[in-house]
């Protein structure tokens, strides 16, 4: 089988000014972190970002690589609002496509299945039809002729997870209590890479937790990246949580420019490795 292990800036060379990504986890919950602070170094801009949203969102609406945002919502979880979100969303400075979160994970669905759309109630009497009109109704084939709304696919060029383990071939494990929906992430997108807290022997995975806590399968993904801590500051349990206070000093961040400009150039102006190290103090 095919060994797809990966660097972090390798993952990031593959992606493409105006490119459509994905990423994976939920709110501050095993974010792929390592692959966007990647991104970030990379400079690569005019992104579509789509995600169950996080810091992933907020940092790179900051760094203005990210055009535009699709979204069921956008939350530090301890922290409510992510603030460098909030801040670009109030300033108009990005396009965004607000979704209840039934309709974006039909649209992953959709987008892994082929389809062009899926039919849905999620939405119906609330106003993402309003401020998304070019979002379509259709009408039930059937007796009932019930109107529901068309999800459309949420095609991804690029899909970006993090797990718990996985093994060199691309099958991967999460072994908290939550798959989120990363494999539909995946499933959703041309390509997909995944980074992990340890690359370990396909045989480790199988003795490592129940059968369906391998979520990712080795036809789903392009790349692996060993990134131990690559989920910080968000949670990856159990290897680790949240870290509360560096989130805490991410949020005070968005206070000023100067106080973004100190955070960016200490945290994310410089390789994965000076991170961790800086962190780890």
């Amino acid at each position: 089988m095919m060994d797809k292990v990966m660097t972090l800036d390798e993952v990031a060379g593959e992606l493409r000014d105006g490119m459509t990504v994905g990423i994976g986890g939920w709110g501050s919950r095993r974010k792929p972190m390592a692959l966007v602070r990647a991104i970030v170094r990379s400079g690569v801009k005019d992104l579509t970002v789509v995600s169950y949203g996080g810091p992933d969102v907020g940092i790179l609406c900051k760094t203005g690589q990210a055009r535009r945002v699709v979204y069921g919502f956008v939350s530090l979880d301890s922290i409510p609002l992510e603030p460098h979100f909030r801040a670009a969303r109030q300033a108009g400075s990005v396009e965004v496509m607000e979704l209840d979160e039934g309709m974006f994970q039909w649209g992953l669905r959709a987008a892994a299945q082929r389809l062009p759309f899926l039919p849905t109630r999620a939405g119906l009497g609330s106003d993402v039809l309003r401020h998304h009109p070019e979002l379509r109704t259709v009408q039930s084939p059937y007796d009932d002729g019930e109107t529901l709304v068309a999800m459309p696919a949420l095609r991804l060029d690029v899909a970006l997870i993090h797990m718990n383990r996985a093994d060199a071939h691309g099958n991967g494990q999460y072994l908290g209590r939550d798959p989120y929906f990363d494999e539909w992430f995946c499933m959703a997108a041309d390509r997909a890479f995944m980074s992990c807290e340890r690359v370990v022997p396909t045989e480790a995975l199988l003795a490592g937790g129940p059968l369906q806590s391998l979520s990712i399968n080795r036809m789903m993904v392009q790349g692996v990246v060993e990134a131990p801590n690559g989920a910080h500051f968000t949670e990856c349990p159990p290897d680790y949580g949240r870290d509360e206070a560096f989130q805490r000093a991410y949020a005070a961040s968005a206070k000023d420019d100067a106080a973004w400009e100190a955070f960016r150039a200490k945290y994310l102006d410089v390789d994965e490795a000076a991170y961790q190290k800086a962190v780890a103090k």
